[in-house]
């Protein structure tokens, strides 16, 4: 059995915890019935753990706990394309993955609502989950219970992604961000995740640079990338309608129109170069599609 995960981006620059996308890059878990766990690993990440304290059959153990379903082992041959703590939503992949083994391998019949009650002891961040499972552009409320919105994203735009080659944790990305922030700052940051929607949806994306400001979480974790601010200008003067930290970072996204894209990528990339960091460029699509077994 094959299952296809798709990356995510996230933030979106002033739509920090509440925008996220879905990508046309995705990590493939094949599971093979077997007597004990195992897991073999090929394209990034291959430090990860290769036994039961592999993300997957972790998440899967919980999902069976949950479900009240006896566990059954598997051999796990995880293809890995998303890189690894990179805000790109690696480790929502093999959350997905774990839940969707569990579901699949005792033909269970549960909601999205019971995954994601799982997948959110392991990550409780919706907009980073809820488009690998669902797919598309997803705007996320969360308040005691989950509210969300699936809208499909331009097909007309390229997301040009500038991978570091150093790791930068979700956890470590957190803690240098404000746990107070002023009523100005908080009117900033709505003004423009609203713009940013109004943009997409009606196709004004000159209004995109202004929409992707932000004041709550860039700001600081920006400092945590080196040569951040250098590689945000060379976007912007090669032509990219927005530039902002992917998720947590430390890859940097730009929104280009398609015949800009690769001059994007090469700019931002040189950027990084410039300040002594190697980078690779993934040109990438929305995938209106989420996790799925072929």
């Amino acid at each position: 059995m094959r299952l296809l995960v798709p990356a995510t981006t996230t933030n979106f620059g002033a739509g920090f915890d509440t925008f996220g996308l879905a990508l046309n890059l995705y990590n493939t878990f094949e599971f093979e019935k077997s007597d004990t766990f195992s897991v073999e690993i090929e394209g990034k990440g291959k430090d990860l753990p290769k036994n039961e304290n592999n993300l997957v059959i972790k998440v899967y153990k919980r999902a069976c706990e949950i479900f009240g379903v006896d566990l059954k082992p598997f051999r796990l041959r995880q293809i890995n394309k998303v890189p690894t703590a990179r805000g790109l939503g690696s480790s929502a992949t093999a959350i997905v993955g774990g839940i969707e083994a569990c579901v699949r391998f005792h033909s269970l019949d549960v909601d999205l609502e019971e995954k994601l009650r799982i997948a959110f002891e392991f990550e409780p961040h919706p907009d980073n989950l809820l488009p690998a499972f669902v797919g598309g552009f997803v705007i996320c409320v969360q308040n005691g219970e989950l509210r969300f919105s699936k809208l499909e994203f331009p097909e007309d735009l390229i997301l040009v992604f500038a991978v570091p080659d150093f790791e930068l944790s979700t956890e470590e990305a957190r803690r240098v961000i404000k746990r107070e922030i002023s009523l100005k700052d908080a009117i900033f940051n709505i003004q423009r995740a609203s713009l940013f929607v109004s943009a997409l949806l009606t196709g004004r994306y000159e209004l995109l640079k202004t929409a992707v400001e932000d004041r709550l979480h860039q700001p600081y974790r920006s400092k945590l990338v080196k040569g951040f601010n250098r590689v945000l200008e060379a976007g912007y003067s090669a032509g990219a309608y927005a530039v902002f930290l992917s998720g947590a970072g430390p890859t940097v996204c730009a929104i280009v129109s398609e015949d800009l894209a690769d001059g994007v990528g090469r700019a931002m990339k040189n950027a990084f170069l410039e300040e002594g960091v190697r980078a690779e460029i993934l040109l990438l699509r929305a995938e209106s599609k989420g996790a799925r077994w072929e």
